[in-house]
């Protein structure tokens, strides 16, 4: 299978991930549900099986904007990657893992929200359209969450490695090679954390220009 060296930038994005094979066909995205400081052993354990075993990235994912812009800037700048290994748990307060898997089923709207999900802001405002779309078309989801072990992740990152397919949880695994366009050099464009927050249409944003025009004339008097 066709392999080829990624962008020079890749990884473009910095995160709480270890770095493997750059040539590997596989990704593990662990779900966090924990502050940074708090990161349980057995979410560590599956990070780490994961490079171990041969990803080419490995790391935990928190929230479903800027956490998926990052994941999503550091794939695209590497076409060998193929595939996406879903694990750990439900970040309750964000819906990580459904919003992981509605983006790559479903996409985005006009306004980059992921279309399909529950999660409260699934807005991936922070990088064009066309990275999001490379993403959705370069990557597919294995789907190990809430049942994720290390000997799972081990086993479905070495089905991803096979030359000929095999079947692991319903699907038939193989090293496709790499995707047969140029890696992209995905960073993000802004940092806005709260996308959300943002004027959504002309009228909210007349409404903001408004208040700050009379918040300037009213220091202005001052």
């Amino acid at each position: 299978m066709k392999k080829v060296a990624p962008h020079p930038d890749y990884p473009p994005e910095e995160g709480r991930y270890l770095r493997g094979n750059d040539f590997s066909p596989v990704v593990v995205v662990v779900v966090l549900n924990k502050p940074e400081e708090e990161i349980p052993r057995e979410i560590e354990e599956l990070v780490r099986v994961g490079v171990e075993t041969g990803a080419a990235l490995s790391g935990t994912v928190q929230t479903e904007n800027i956490g998926f812009e990052k994941i999503i800037c550091n794939i695209i700048a590497n076409p060998n990657i193929r595939y996406a290994v879903l694990t750990g748990p439900e970040s309750e307060g964000h819906l990580t893992g459904e919003a992981f898997k509605a983006l790559l089923k479903n996409g985005v709207d006009e306004k980059k929200r992921i279309i399909g999900t529950k999660a409260p802001h699934p807005l991936l405002y922070n990088i064009p359209l066309e990275y999001i779309e490379r993403f959705r078309k370069q990557i597919s989801c294995i789907d190990l969450q809430f049942k994720g072990t290390p000997e799972t992740v081990r086993k479905a990152v070495w089905s991803c490695y096979q030359e000929e397919p095999v079947e692991f949880e319903g699907l038939k695994l193989y090293d496709i090679g790499a995707y047969p366009e140029a890696p992209l050099s995905g960073k993000i464009t802004e940092r806005v954390l709260e996308p959300w927050k943002r004027p959504q249409n002309e009228k909210e944003q007349a409404a903001v220009d408004k208040m700050w025009e009379m918040i300037n004339r009213l220091k202005k008097n001052k």
